[in-house]
């Protein structure tokens, strides 16, 4: 499974991903700063699972055009100390999502 974060998440919250998970940032993969579009265009030709904070994607993007499964995370703020209670379920979705899937986490 790999797993693309997006760049509005800490880097370290790779750490918090299962262990068969492949997680690499989009800062690591040379495309921070890019706009949505092109940046949902290219992970979904090499990841499984884009996640995000970004919650204007999903109305600014048909996401119905990019086959791969994106997690919207939702917490107070984007750091990792309001972010790791969220994993547990997060690596639960992972497995089970598919491509084109929309899964929101947290409230």
């Amino acid at each position: 499974m790999r797993v693309l974060l997006d760049e509005n998440l800490p880097r370290r919250l790779k750490d918090e991903f299962a262990a068969d998970v492949d997680v690499v940032t989009v800062h690591e993969r040379g495309w921070a700063g890019m706009k949505n579009g092109e940046l949902l265009a290219l992970a979904a030709k090499e990841f499984d699972v884009f996640v995000t904070m970004d919650a204007g994607i999903e109305y600014q993007q048909n996401l119905a055009g990019f086959p791969v499964a994106i997690i919207f995370l939702h917490a107070a703020t984007n750091r990792l100390i309001d972010l790791k209670p969220l994993m547990p379920e997060v690596n639960s979705q992972l497995h089970s999502t598919k491509p084109y899937d929309v899964v929101h986490i947290g409230g």
